[in-house]
């Protein structure tokens, strides 16, 4: 383990990444890193037959069951394997490896619970790294509304590059989630409800070919879901209507 004295590990939800998985493992600064973990999603391009050629632990799901269910194996996983920081990495090579460690620093020095990689902290470099620009307007509205809702001010709130503390993973009931894309806004809130620190660190998006992308269509369903979230929130706060993910979970005494 890492002299900081925290066990680190990275989860990778892993769908069809066979093409760009080894690059994206062999990036990660493996002297930061106790154990990495990949969850493969039902891929069919053979990525948990790679995965298994790799130094890392392998969960395989039989059959398809969406982004948000991947991460709740991946969460679970880490937290059986006593993770003190959890990374989220997508293995398709997106987001650059290289900055878990700063990811990683918040968390340990106990000032933040969820770190997120902003693509939008330094201006103008979303848009200068490929980031199209129909995502562009839309990560920025949606961002200000949850703002709104949460009472932040984080610079985006729709990046897939995060770090947990475990304190967070054993608090926000992330279970009860959504198994699609709508599971990252709705964790989000949860950790905002919960009055859990967010810290932001700069972040790079990698757009090309071999990169998962989230299509208009899927983002405009996924858009709808952020905003319904959040006023599933609004609504729960005000105790018109009671929202099961974000009560505290009932067994939070016994936590290990």
């Amino acid at each position: 383990m890492p002299e900081r004295g925290k066990k680190v590990i990275v989860v990778m939800p892993a769908r069809q990444a066979a093409a760009t998985l080894k690059r994206t493992f062999d990036a990660i600064p493996k002297d930061e890193v106790d154990e990495v973990i990949l969850v493969d999603d039902s891929s069919t391009d053979g990525t948990a037959r790679l995965a298994r050629e790799l130094p890392l632990h392998l969960v395989w799901h039989p059959h398809q069951a969406g982004y948000g269910a991947n991460q709740k194996t991946c969460y679970m996983e880490a937290l059986q394997h006593d993770a003190d920081v959890v990374v989220m990495l997508h293995p398709d090579g997106q987001y650059e490896p290289e900055l878990i460690p700063r990811m990683v620093e918040p968390i340990v020095r106990g000032e933040a619970d969820l770190v997120l990689g902003s693509r939008f902290l330094e201006p103008g470099a979303a848009l200068a790294s490929g980031m199209p620009r129909w995502k562009y307007v839309a990560n920025r509205f949606l961002t200000i509304v949850e703002n709104r809702v949460m009472g932040t001010q984080l610079s985006e709130a729709h990046t897939g590059y995060r770090a947990y503390s475990r304190r967070l993973l054993l608090t926000v009931p992330f279970l009860r989630n959504s198994p699609d894309f709508a599971f990252d806004s709705e964790l989000i809130m949860q950790a905002s409800h919960f009055g859990l620190r967010i810290k932001e660190v700069p972040a790079r998006g990698r757009y090309f070919e071999d990169a998962s992308s989230v299509g208009f269509r899927s983002g405009a369903v996924y858009g709808l879901k952020t905003i319904w979230t959040g006023l599933r929130l609004v609504m729960h706060r005000r105790g018109l209507l009671p929202s099961w993910k974000f009560k505290p979970p009932t067994s939070q005494r016994q936590i290990p």
